[in-house]
């Protein structure tokens, strides 16, 4: 398999639970403060723990973007103010045009919510109320339409919908967009929110825990939802400049079941080891990989597994979805801008709320953070349908 391009990382962020941007990530991981709160989403809320972001519900659109309202735009607007990302757009628009600009954007339910409240709301006559009656945010592409319009780019405009792979694929298809000369830069990234489909669609497969969730933890037994917004800005890098790259992309879809991962790991391997071909390195070059680890019995324990066939056992490896809850979408770029950190600051973050390890985890999986230097970065997104998508990151 032959090694890709490499793509400089202009520009990346993360709203989460944790907090606006990138510090409030990093301050978060380093002191070990979880996000999880008790569910208080919704008119009658499960008995669970989520990880909702602070101050949503006041964060309206601005005028010029009303016809698109609803709660993941909102989040995707606010995720976008951070970290510098608008200048990083700009420049980029005077660079290449506004034409060579992709958009490839993730999610998993897009506009949902908005759905639910029009349906729960109809009128006499059965139709959607006046203010819900607007089409465009009735879709799954409603994310990738509203940041198209919102930036004003007329590149290619993609959203990717592959459950919780969806925002580390972004990263897949731009950097092929960008090879194949469709473009001369993306913006990826990916956006979901909480909203009762999915509370209550996770419950009803019985995934969800009433406690934190506690990845790769003897006694795990479902995860935390949550919801997140997050973008990295890439371009063709310039020879040898320093900076971070996106190095290699691993996909694979196994098929074997709805909603459960192959009992062997087939489609994961797959994923982690493409990626490495791609980049070129060994198994033994990677020293942190943020796994997908979602704090289900199963998925945790095929993971594990999975790692432990490919990877050595100085490998620090480890979920934290602890910290932000399983953001599903977005998951992808939400770990990795946390591998990313990693990569920038040399702080691994371990995992939260959990102390036993199970004991299908191999040495590779670590609990406690840690602080080592290291050149290159993995993250690992697996979604239903055994649609799966592992990434690597470097610093050059």
């Amino acid at each position: 398999m032959p090694q890709i391009q490499p793509l400089a990382i202009r520009a990346y962020t993360a709203t989460t639970a944790l907090g606006r941007g990138l510090d409030a990530q990093v301050h978060a991981l380093r002191g070990r403060r979880s996000g999880l709160r008790r569910n208080d989403f919704g008119d009658a809320p499960l008995d669970t723990w989520i990880g909702r972001v602070e101050g949503l519900e006041d964060a309206v659109l601005p005028d010029a973007l009303a016809p698109w309202e609803c709660r993941n735009n909102r989040l995707a607007w606010l995720a976008l103010q951070q970290d510098g990302l608008p200048d990083a757009i700009e420049h980029m628009k005077r660079r290449h045009g506004d034409t060579r600009i992709a958009i490839v954007l993730g999610t998993s339910t897009s506009s949902i919510g908005a759905t639910e409240e029009a349906y729960a709301r109809l009128d006499d006559a059965g139709g959607f109320p006046a203010d819900l009656a607007r089409p465009q945010v009735h879709t799954p592409h409603s994310l990738g339409g509203f940041m198209q319009h919102a930036l004003q780019l007329r590149g290619p405009c993609v959203t990717v919908a592959t459950a919780c792979s969806s925002s580390a694929k972004v990263f897949a298809q731009a950097s092929r967009l960008i090879d194949a000369g469709f473009a001369d830069a993306a913006l990826v990234g990916g956006v979901d929110t909480l909203c009762g489909s999915v509370l209550f669609g996770f419950n009803s497969l019985e995934l969800v825990a009433a406690d934190p969730c506690r990845p790769f933890d003897a006694a795990r037994c479902g995860l935390s939802l949550g919801e997140a917004g997050g973008y990295a800005l890439l371009e063709r890098a310039d020879g040898d400049e320093p900076g971070l790259r996106l190095c290699g992309y691993g996909e694979s879809s196994d098929a074997h079941h709805m909603s459960a991962p192959h009992p062997e790991g087939l489609g994961a391997r797959l994923a982690m080891r493409d990626a490495l071909l791609r980049a070129g390195i060994d198994a033994t070059d990677v020293g942190y990989l943020n796994l997908h680890g979602t704090a289900t019995p199963a998925n945790d324990a095929i993971e594990a597994r999975a790692v432990a066939s490919l990877f050595p056992d100085t490998l620090h490896a480890s979920s934290t979805k602890g910290w932000t809850g399983h953001t599903l979408g977005a998951a992808g770029i939400v770990e990795s801008v946390f591998a990313l950190l990693a990569l920038e600051h040399g702080e691994l973050p371990g995992i939260l709320n959990s102390d036993t390890p199970d004991p299908d985890n191999g040495p590779q999986i670590r609990f406690d953070n840690a602080t080592r230097d290291i050149r290159h970065a993995m993250n690992n997104s697996f979604g239903f349908g055994g649609n799966n998508c592992s990434l690597v990151f470097g610093r050059a």
